[in-house]
């Protein structure tokens, strides 16, 4: 196969979420001597991008992104040492967790696939995570961005919770404050004092590269 041909395949088989078809491709990209960063930026990225625009328009649904992303995942487990190696460009550093009292992640692990193939460094910090413990994070990966993520409306209270966690200990100014979840809406966001919200994975990862340009760029004014 030529490189054109990989890339091709790359492309096409993260799109229908074809996992162990992607992992071999990009294994055979290795053997002839594709570059990672080749693989990621001209065909698992774009491929990504795709089926967030599929999403939006409404021709694919939550299934299709999940299986899409995880085939990306696959990829993205072989390539992510390689491209530490070559340091490969990031985007930005993100802490992430589903807030205390809720132990859904599904949203958020969508999420943090789609920012990973974006160029983002994603900390996870799993579920029913407590206020003290974004904090603490907070302050040991100084992220460009902390997402909270809630399911259950009984739940996203939370929110308001963590960013008080966060000026109680000074750092609130430090970060951009992402939330999200199936019951959140972007006035709910801006009452709790949120940077921003998101309906879903792709317009997550739009808004992150937006809300890291918006403060990197007030910062160098």
């Amino acid at each position: 196969m030529t490189h054109e041909e990989i890339l091709q395949g790359l492309y096409d088989n993260t799109l229908v979420g074809n996992a162990p078809e992607v992992k071999d491709l990009v294994n055979q990209g290795l053997e002839d001597e594709l570059e990672p960063e080749k693989m990621l930026y001209d065909a698992l990225i774009p491929s990504l991008e795709e089926v967030g625009a599929r999403f939006e328009r409404g021709d694919f649904f939550v299934p299709e992104m999940l299986i899409a992303a995880r085939a990306m995942q696959g990829a993205l487990d072989i390539l992510r040492p390689l491209l530490a190696e070559t340091g490969a460009q990031q985007v930005g550093t993100y802490v992430m967790g589903t807030v205390k009292g809720d132990v859904h992640d599904i949203g958020k692990n969508l999420v943090n696939i789609m920012l990973e193939g974006a160029g983002f460094t994603v900390h996870d910090l799993g579920v029913n995570v407590a206020p003290e413990k974004f904090v603490e994070q907070v302050q040991e990966h100084q992220p460009d961005i902390v997402g909270f993520s809630a399911f259950l409306t009984t739940t996203m209270p939370m929110f308001k919770a963590n960013i008080n966690a966060l000026e109680k200990a000074g750092i609130r100014d430090d970060v951009i404050v992402m939330v999200g979840g199936a019951p959140v809406t972007q006035e709910y966001a801006d009452k709790v004092g949120a940077d921003g919200y998101a309906s879903d994975a792709s317009a997550a990862v739009r808004l992150a590269k937006d809300l890291i340009q918006r403060k990197r760029s007030l910062v160098s004014a």
